[in-house]
């Protein structure tokens, strides 16, 4: 028996691979099939089952294309109602993989349909459980995304959630290891700790959800405290999901069309599409098309196009460091984002060098910034998480999150001059560039965020400790 987990950090998101005596099986596989394929031919096995902890928000799963390259089954637990061919696995539901067994164990409360594997060995002994959303490390699924379809309150969602909790994971032995689909990072759980793999044991002892005689009214409350708004591509990730979507190998296709400088603003004004930008913050500050939105590939890259795009069929036309126009495409894909009309030919250089109108983002150094700044005169925007604020922030800064500036750029006054700044300049640039398309010159985005503001003199509040702030 070997399991691996597959682990993609811009996503937060953990796929497992599993073979035992010449047979395997794939949880949550993503978009992308072709590495699975690798794996099983590398392996010489063959793919028996593909199986779905629940009808995901956050990515477009792989199922539908690895079923049909394979004839794999693919399995959800009971509840799903699937617009194509599956196995919806009842409660306690067997499924043998060589030497191996996978017992489904159904646990809904983050949907109504999430349900957790477990693996039983040869010997029979319980090894491990692929939990998905129901348990994450560290903290537990959020209850309020399957409200609609559940026709149910968040806090019923989470009253489920406590009970799958206590009466089918707590129950089983403490050495059996935890596999969840997401860690830190993830827009599914709030508090998940960066480590992707426990023990049921362990999470007894450290996670607050799993904590001993905790009431269901407690766990209630503290499950659905502080949760924020899901971003706005989820429910299109789900609908996907359950009713099917178009091959990766034709969205790949399609955005690997080269457009040329000359062609580039026919193209984007005859489809309506959205210029993304994803290189380096700094790179997009000295020069770039204007109207484009810079989303650089090298952060958390398909959560904050999903996050700020929010419509999945939006079309988008990409403007990428040459190499990375393949690796662009299939990161949208993960999230839906199928409408990808093609890329720039030659990138940002080819437009430079053709001549074409650019424009440029006002970025300063954290050093200038201290030096012209004028303290209870000039305003700064702070567009971290409001923990990260809350945690250390510029005196008298405003807290306004990245992830609502479509909410909070109505309220920017376009005659009074602010600076603008995150943590590091990754998401100033993302908000310096939305600013910018809207029409808002009258801003200076921070160099290194507040990472680099925090080395200078700029009265700033008392620092408290993140996690306290979490808690």
């Amino acid at each position: 028996m070997k399991i691996e987990q597959i682990y993609t950090g811009c996503l937060a998101q953990g796929a497992y691979y599993i073979t035992s005596n010449g047979e395997a099986a794939i949880i949550d596989p993503l978009r992308e099939i072709q590495p699975y394929l690798d794996r099983l031919k590398r392996d010489n096995v063959k793919l028996k089952y593909i199986f779905e902890t629940h009808f995901h928000a956050d990515f477009v799963s792989g199922h539908i294309d690895l079923s049909k390259e394979t004839q794999a089954p693919i399995v959800y637990g009971p509840n799903a109602a699937c617009e194509f061919e599956c196995i919806s696995a009842k409660d306690g539901q067997e499924f043998k993989i060589g030497n191996v067994t996978i017992k489904a164990l159904h646990t809904p409360g983050h949907t109504l349909e999430s349900t957790t594997y477990l693996l039983i060995d040869k010997d029979g002994k319980d090894h491990a459980i692929f939990s998905g959303d129901t348990l994450f490390i560290g903290d537990v699924g959020r209850p309020d995304l399957a409200q609609k379809a559940a026709g149910m309150t968040q806090d019923q969602l989470a009253a489920t959630l406590y009970h799958s909790l206590r009466n089918k994971i707590m129950t089983l032995a403490d050495d059996v290891i935890v596999y969840p689909a997401h860690g830190a990072g993830s827009a599914c759980g709030k508090n998940m700790s960066k480590e992707t793999v426990s023990t049921i044991g362990n999470q007894k002892a450290s996670n607050y959800a799993l904590r001993a005689n905790m009431t269901e009214a407690e766990f209630i409350k503290e499950v659905t405290d502080g949760l924020l708004p899901p971003p706005a591509y989820f429910s299109m990730n789900v609908a996907m999901n359950k009713k099917g979507y178009e091959s990766f190998e034709t969205v790949l296709h399609n955005g690997m069309k080269t457009i040329k400088a000359e062609e580039f603003e026919a193209v984007a004004e005859e489809t309506g599409a959205l210029i993304l930008d994803t290189r380096k913050s700094g790179d997009f500050a000295k020069g770039f098309i204007p109207q484009s939105i810079n989303i650089g590939i090298n952060g958390d890259f398909a959560p904050w196009v999903g996050t700020l795009v929010g419509d999945v069929r939006q079309p988008i036309i990409l403007v990428t460091e040459n190499g990375l126009e393949e690796e662009t495409v299939t990161r949208l894909s993960r999230v839906g984002f199928d409408s990808i009309v093609g890329h720039l030919e030659g990138g940002f250089e080819a437009w430079k060098k053709a001549g074409f109108e650019i424009d440029t983002v006002n970025r300063i150094s954290a050093e200038q910034f201290a030096n012209e700044f004028k303290f209870g005169e000039d305003k700064v925007i702070d567009i971290r998480k409001e923990t990260e604020y809350e945690a250390e922030h510029i005196e008298d800064a405003y807290s306004k999150p990245l992830a609502y500036i479509n909410e909070w750029v109505k309220d920017i006054d376009s005659n009074e001059h602010f600076y603008l700044h995150c943590a590091g300049g990754y998401r100033s640039m993302i908000a310096a560039s939305i600013l910018q398309a809207r029409g808002f010159r009258n801003f200076s985005e921070i160099d290194g965020g507040f990472g680099a503001i925090a080395k200078t003199e700029i009265p700033k509040s008392d620092f408290v400790c993140q996690s306290k702030v979490l808690k």
